[in-house]
């Protein structure tokens, strides 16, 4: 990279999506243990919005960088870095501080256990958008819930680039997968990704509809962003012994404990989030030489929703909260 100085997304405040600004920094050197890649394309998640916004587990060190998700090719190796080299592709995943090593730009420094080698059959879009999404759908359906073949998997906000890999994780596992979603612009999408059945919650029955879809037996292990009031029903459609696995807030109200359905069904309601995976070199490790081999054979496949261009990082997070996405939301640098 013949650059001193490389353009970087950085916000001095926490706001709304025009604290973004775009921003000529000096060219990083990778420190020990680190990689340092030209970055070709990074994806969006929820959480860096969450970051912006100020209301994220890790908090922003003003002014901050942003961003988990990049793909693109090794140009630099710090001190220490055996398994990388220059010329290497090669995908970014979250297991650092944003603030510290956030990936926005055209250049990123990131700790060599947050590199993966990209799948060779996958683009530079393709490959920014599969470790967050794909890892969290393993570690929670794989490693907590043991996910078997045959069993009723729900999965609330779908659509999700999350979402979406639970479904074609769940699906290549064996599972009857359930799908709930609002509206029903996303139904045939969430169709074609393998979904079993498709839930309008806006217009159906969540806890009806999984009573008849199961036949009465209820959903074994149930994967849920959102939180709030939603629990309670979800703790209803759980099966006995079910599992109910919450990884997020979406919904910013109170999320109530539903103990006496709890109580009844024996319910197991676990908190989870990403970083308990990637914050444990070995399950790490685990993970990723499981998924690598479903990436390469093509059985799961990232959906891409949208391509931004890299001057257009104000409106692509007005997209991502706009809740329109269907799949992942990339900008290409």
């Amino acid at each position: 990279m013949n650059k001193t100085t490389v353009k970087t997304v950085r916000f001095h405040q926490t706001g709304d999506a025009s604290v973004l600004e775009i921003e000529p920094l000096p060219l990083s050197e990778p420190g020990e243990n680190e990689v340092r890649l030209k970055v070709e394309a990074f994806g969006l998640n929820r959480a860096e919005v969450m970051f912006r916004n100020g209301a994220y587990l890790d908090t922003p060190k003003l002014p901050s960088r942003i961003g988990y998700e990049a793909s693109g090719v090794i140009d630099a190796v710090g001190p220490g870095v055996n398994e990388f080299k220059a010329g290497d592709r090669v995908s970014t995943i979250p297991a650092f501080s944003m603030s510290q090593y956030g990936v926005y730009g055209e250049s990123a420094v990131v700790p060599v256990h947050a590199v993966a080698k990209s799948p060779t059959v996958f683009s530079a879009e393709q490959s920014t958008a599969i470790w967050m999404q794909y890892l969290t759908a393993y570690g929670a359906l794989v490693e907590l819930a043991d996910l078997q073949a045959g069993q009723y998997l729900l999965i609330t906000a779908a659509s999700s680039s999350v979402g979406v890999a639970a479904i074609q994780l769940g699906k290549s596992l064996g599972a009857k997968v359930i799908a709930a979603t609002r509206g029903s612009a996303k139904v045939d999408f969430l169709l074609e990704q393998g979904a079993d059945h498709v839930i309008q919650t806006d217009s159906q029955d969540l806890v009806a509809r999984c009573e008849e879809i199961t036949a009465g037996q209820g959903v074994k292990v149930i994967f849920d962003p959102v939180g709030g009031p939603l629990l309670e029903q979800l703790a209803q459609v759980a099966a006995n012994a079910g599992i109910i696995i919450e990884y997020g807030a979406l919904d910013s109200r109170p999320t109530p404990y539903p103990l006496f359905t709890a109580l009844a069904k024996g319910l197991t309601i676990r908190g989870y989030t990403l970083f308990e995976l990637t914050q444990n070199k070995n399950r790490l490790a685990q993970a990723k030489s499981a998924l690598l081999p479903f990436f390469e054979e093509q059985k799961l496949v990232p959906v891409i929703d949208r391509v931004f261009a890299f001057d257009e990082i104000q409106e692509a997070h007005k997209y991502m909260e706009s809740n329109r996405q269907m799949g992942k939301i990339i900008v290409k640098v």
